[in-house]
């Protein structure tokens, strides 16, 4: 079934929920037909204070490494953050992307050599991550966000996402159920 890319609840919703990063496993992306991965970093990787990837996050890179798949690093964050993060990772990686504008992830697909259908998107915000994935109709990928901040943008941010992600559970229950899906 075609979905339909104008509508505020396909550019909204998520196609895959995980409850962290490392769920998303080679094999799962290769069954997707997706050769690359546009990953956010705050709050989906590592909460905000950790400046460097932990081995954890390393193992999952080299994972991803070994089995063909291209990964780049698209954050709202500043320079320095993201440079620091990705000293020892050596991914593409785009700082103040403007998410969910397109320009960043446009680059990153450019200097991975992937097209949109063998493209992903992994992040923690759907107003940001899913917004920038679906206007380019890449896959949309969601965890939770690992240490959510507590300002009222932030919790009113989060308030708007909720009947989208319920939205994504029914979605889900009906295809585990064998009804239809999206």
């Amino acid at each position: 079934m075609k979905r339909n890319r104008h509508t505020l609840s396909y550019l909204l919703t998520p196609d895959y929920l995980f409850d962290r990063y490392d769920q998303i496993t080679p094999e799962f992306l290769k069954d997707l037909g997706i050769r690359g991965l546009l990953i956010d970093i705050d709050n989906t990787l590592a909460p905000y204070e950790q400046s460097e990837p932990d081995e954890r996050i390393h193992a999952w890179f080299d994972s991803l490494r070994v089995h063909g798949i291209r990964a780049a690093l698209i954050s709202n964050n500043h320079p320095p953050r993201v440079e620091r993060f990705n000293a020892t990772l050596g991914l593409p990686a785009y700082p103040d992307s403007g998410k969910p504008g397109s320009r960043a992830l446009l680059a990153a697909m450019k200097e991975m050599e992937v097209t949109p259908a063998e493209t992903a998107g992994l992040g923690d915000q759907l107003l940001t991550d899913t917004l920038a994935a679906h206007r380019l109709d890449l896959i949309s990928m969601i965890v939770p966000p690992i240490k959510d901040k507590t300002t009222l943008f932030f919790r009113f941010k989060r308030l708007l996402e909720k009947p989208f992600l319920r939205r994504y559970r029914r979605r889900k229950r009906k295809e585990d159920q064998g009804g239809s899906g999206k």
